[in-house]
């Protein structure tokens, strides 16, 4: 049905854009409106004008039917993510970190380095530490 509707929208716009060039140029902006064209007969100028409204009423709504039809499949979704929570993950050498009740996340990471500072085995190389 969308690929239908699509096909449609596009020969829409075809046709619409090539009634647009058809039409006489009044304003004369680009320096070649005026004299004898093609399509000189007020007539003919008023059934171009038409024929562009009603495309233009078309596009329209192909366009709207396109998007409210895109917007059927979709499902609401919440921000704050009602699923449940990520599980935490093990730090490799011990006890896990425990979330701050209080403080901010430069608190919960100097208590981080503490912990870890105090199982770290006696031998072997050691990085050196800030003070």
């Amino acid at each position: 049905m969308q690929t239908v509707v699509i096909v449609i929208h596009l020969m829409i716009v075809a046709v619409m854009i090539g009634a647009v060039l058809l039409q006489k140029s009044e304003g004369g902006g680009l320096g070649m409106g005026g004299g004898a064209g093609f399509m000189s007969s007020r007539g003919t100028a008023n059934l171009l004008t038409r024929t562009t409204a009603v495309l233009a009423v078309l596009f329209f709504a192909t366009s709207l039917f396109l998007s409210w039809h895109a917007g059927l499949s979709r499902q609401p979704t919440s921000v704050l993510g009602t699923g449940a929570p990520a599980p935490t993950q093990q730090p490799a050498g011990g006890a896990p970190i425990t979330p701050p009740t209080s403080g901010g996340i430069l608190d919960s990471l100097k208590k981080a380095d503490e912990q870890q500072g105090q199982q770290a085995p006696a031998g072997g190389p050691q990085a050196p530490r800030s003070q």
